[in-house]
């Protein structure tokens, strides 16, 4: 029988909180290395007082060659740290993994690019941490850049690129350079549909005909079931279920959604960023409530309700977007709502202070269900400063009371109130008579 790819025993990780404690990443943890011995003993010595958070408890599983996994679960269950501890990136505290093969990950957009350094060069280097040799590079090469789709731009600083340009160039290295292990985290969220669309099929390509083992963490939940043979569910750092992605998908949507229609934050932020320099943009205030109501109302499907966030702007001068993303617990993308009508700010730069952007969502839209929002707050039109998923769950119900002509629930993502048009032409017979000799007949109207 055929060892493992991955192993995982036990597995536990532990993080102290407390007032400046930062879950960081890998530049951050080389950051902090560089800072020599003194300053870890002086790290050592705030410790005192500080709160014990384990992201992972007792979790164990073993990945065959070839399988396709799903990682599912909330917002802070532990699967970013999860493939982080398996991409090497930060060190278990409990338990052991063994890895048989190299790792490759894309778990935040832009890490192990160097932001001097132009897209190939960049290729390169990204190649080499992965441990390809430069003819190996080089053989990959054309197909990389073909697939990231940025043959203008190969001799740019990656710096001057946009988010989106950073996955698709991530992705494309991450997949072509033959790693044993492919590890993929919820960036490919930024891309847009189509590069989604094609990295999803590349994923089960290398797994199906190469024989790679691909992880694979989304919000997508129909994306998770499509493309996984098998799914495992983290709740609070904990290993729940482990199985075929069609029944841990449904227990889990079952068991993990409350509705949450109104979120703060502390003045000093709260939110994370995909960019921790760049949280001078940040969150105060954000909730979901009926046009006329308070977030504890209900929304019924015939129910105008707005969408509000409050924001501070520490960028004197940035132009900013804020968009609200509405997905249904399937993961699907139902609607994407931005500014584009109205012109953000009369069309300003915006100045440094707090902000309120408000979307109002028409009543006879959406479909009776749950969804979750996702907010994100872009800079210039292309550079992502604030990304919160599953910021906000709420529900929209259909109430039937007294009504005698429900058929039942409604199939499709939506439901608007359209108008229909119904013409009475006369009896069966005249609408076989030439053409003229029915009488005009005025349509009859409804809606």
């Amino acid at each position: 029988m055929a060892k493992p790819v991955i192993k995982v025993e036990n597995l536990g990780k532990k993080y102290l909180l407390g007032r400046g404690q930062r879950v960081g990443s890998l530049r951050e943890a080389l950051t902090d290395g560089v800072k020599g011995v003194l300053g870890r003993a002086r790290r050592s010595e705030r410790r005192g007082g500080r709160e014990e958070f384990w992201a992972l408890q007792e979790v164990g599983f073993e990945v065959a060659q070839g399988e396709v996994i799903g990682l599912v679960g909330r917002n802070g269950a532990g699967k970013s740290t999860l493939l982080k501890v398996l991409s090497r990136i930060t060190e278990p505290t409990t338990g052991r993994i063994t890895l048989r093969g190299r790792v490759a990950s894309l778990l935040e957009v832009g890490t192990g690019f160097h932001p001097e350094l132009s897209g190939r060069e960049n290729i390169f280097l990204n190649g080499a941490i992965l441990g390809m040799t430069r003819a190996e590079i080089q053989r990959k090469f054309d197909e990389i850049v073909a697939f990231a789709e940025i043959e203008k731009f190969l001799e740019t600083p990656v710096k001057r690129y946009s988010s989106g340009m950073y996955v698709r160039l991530a992705f494309a290295v991450a997949a072509h350079l033959e790693p044993e292990i492919l590890l993929v985290d919820e960036v490919l969220a930024v891309g847009d549909a189509q590069f989604q669309k094609k990295c999803l099929g590349k994923m089960s390509e290398v797994a199906r005909e190469e024989g790679r083992t691909v992880f694979f963490v989304s919000h997508n939940l129909t994306a998770v079931q499509s493309l996984c043979r098998r799914a495992i569910w983290l709740r609070e750092g904990r290993l729940v279920e482990d199985g075929l992605p069609g029944p841990v998908v449904a227990r889990y949507l079952n068991t993990s959604y409350s509705p949450l229609t109104e979120r703060t934050w502390p003045e000093d932020g709260g939110t994370e960023a995909p960019n921790k320099a760049k949280a001078a943009v940040r969150l105060r205030k954000l909730l979901v409530r009926p046009q006329t109501g308070q977030p504890s109302d209900p929304i019924d499907v015939r129910t105008p309700f707005l969408i509000e966030a409050d924001y501070w702007n520490g960028l004197d001068g940035a132009y900013l977007n804020v968009t609200f993303q509405l997905f249904n617990l399937q993961g699907i993308e139902i609607l994407a709502a931005l500014p584009m009508q109205e012109p953000v700010w009369n069309g300003q730069p915006f100045p440094v202070g707090l902000f309120r952007s408000r979307c109002y969502v028409p009543g006879d839209l959406l479909n009776d269900g749950t969804y979750h929002l996702r907010v994100l707050v872009v800079k210039n039109q292309s550079e992502i400063l604030v990304q919160l998923n599953e910021a906000l769950v709420f529900e929209v119900r259909d109430n039937r009371e007294g009504s005698g002509n429900w058929f039942g629930e409604w199939s499709g993502a939506v439901r608007p109130k359209l108008v229909w048009e119904t013409q009475y032409h006369g009896p069966a017979a005249l609408l076989d008579a030439p053409s003229g000799q029915s009488a005009p007949v005025e349509p009859v109207r409804y809606g």
